[in-house]
């Protein structure tokens, strides 16, 4: 079991790879299409100085990926993380570029990270390692070329920042360079619950095609983020049954289902595991419960093939990104578990980014209604073009997810002459 535990630890870069792989052989690509969609066109390792509150200089390292740019310029999110490595990027970079095609959207992927511990900094400290990034990266980046937006430990403060030092290199006042901003500098009304409002509409399509009523259907998320915190409310609101919830400090479970607003009230003061009457239970035991959906909202590769026998959820709908590897995917398939993939269960959130970039060039803004109707429209048809596909080919929608994808990106090279 040792041996397995190791394989299912490959780095996200060898995980995206196989991925593509995969769909690819189904639609027998050409093998110098593969090869170019295999790699990102392009990664940036930068180092920068910053000074800190003591006085002293410490010199951050950071890195930008940009994966292919045949549809349009490149897009993707920015984290802070001590943790970050470059084929972490590299891969988020190509799992963005699935994403952005499985809605439609103009755009390749982007990714970007710097090694740091936000939460070690002081709020001078994390603004001047924000403009020091954005300093090292503008000359690839830019409203035309690659949109950055946040990810990871970064926010909409962090977002004004950079777009304030890209404005101030360019000479001119550049909202479009990057998404996720406040809205008094261009944000766009609805993006704070766009991930997780897309994961939603992708659940209650996949419920729709079952027959299943959301009354009858439980509910268990793994980590209580912004995407799976207002998944839960959004959920509750239509009539599901949240049974188990966690955070990084671990999980509680009520069958007869949990407060949503008490549980968010404990997240703000204290902790939810202070919830009355709930049974404690580990991160690891929330994957396993008896639910009809389960939605890993936190970390990747938490599904693997040491757990996934054990998964007992009908539907997984991934709010994170990557959070079940391939070997696991084959085990649940096995089972009947539908899994919603990545790509397209939280792709809500870049789309509404694409929004945002659009309502920046327009210097023309929407109403939130508008904003949630225009994505539910975009979340809807992406589900119903994977869901056909993966039919028609009898696969399941991950790679259903990715065909369409791949197809998409292949035909965009084809128009430019590059295969």
């Amino acid at each position: 079991m040792q041996k397995t535990v190791e394989k299912e630890n490959l780095n996200p870069y060898e995980i995206v790879q196989k991925q593509i792989d995969t769909a690819a052989a189904l639609l027998r690509l050409p093998s110098h299409a593969v090869e170019i969609l295999k790699r990102p066109k392009r990664v940036l390792a930068v180092s920068f100085p910053v000074k800190m509150d003591d006085g002293s200089v410490r010199v951050f390292e950071g890195f930008r990926s940009q994966h292919n740019d045949a549809v349009g310029p490149t897009k993707g999110g920015i984290r802070f993380h001590p943790d970050v490595t470059m084929d972490e990027v590299k891969a988020l970079s190509m799992w963005m570029s699935f994403k952005c095609g499985v809605v439609g959207l103009p755009y390749g992927g982007g990714k970007g990270g710097v090694i740091c511990d936000p939460h070690e900094l002081s709020a001078g400290e994390l603004e001047r390692v924000s403009r020091g990034f954005m300093e090292a990266i503008a000359d690839i980046v830019g409203p035309d070329t690659d949109i950055p937006a946040p990810d990871v430990y970064t926010t909409p403060q962090i977002m004004g920042w950079m777009m304030d030092t890209y404005s101030r290199l360019k000479g001119a006042y550049s909202p479009g360079v990057i998404t996720g901003k406040p809205l008094a500098v261009g944000g766009s009304k609805g993006r704070n619950e766009a991930t997780a409002r897309g994961c939603v509409f992708t659940i209650l399509e996949a419920l729709k095609d079952s027959g299943r009523k959301p009354a009858e259907t439980t509910v268990a998320i793994q980590g209580y983020g912004n995407a799976g915190r207002i998944a839960a409310r959004l959920l509750t609101e239509l009539g599901f049954r949240i049974v188990a919830v966690s955070d990084s400090r671990g999980g509680i479970y009520h069958g007869a289902g949990l407060n949503i607003p008490k549980v968010g009230q404990l997240k703000d003061t204290s902790t939810i595991l202070d919830y009355p009457g709930a049974t404690a239970i580990s991160n690891e035991q929330l994957l396993e419960l008896e639910v009809d959906i389960l939605i890993p909202a936190a970390l990747e590769n938490v599904i693997t093939a040491a757990n996934a026998d054990r998964v007992r959820a009908k539907w997984i709908a991934e709010a994170a990104n990557g959070p079940t590897t391939p070997d696991a995917d084959a085990i649940l398939r096995e089972k009947g578990v539908v899994v919603i993939p990545d790509i397209l269960a939280n792709a809500g959130g870049v789309t509404v980014s694409y929004f945002e970039w659009v309502q920046n060039l327009m210097h023309y803004y929407w109403s939130e209604q508008e904003v949630n109707e225009k994505l539910q429209t975009a979340m809807v048809n992406a589900y119903r073009s994977v869901a056909e596909l993966a039919e028609k080919y009898k696969v399941d929608l991950r790679t259903g997810a990715y065909m369409i994808s791949l197809l998409r990106i292949k035909e965009a090279m084809e128009a430019r002459g590059w295969i």
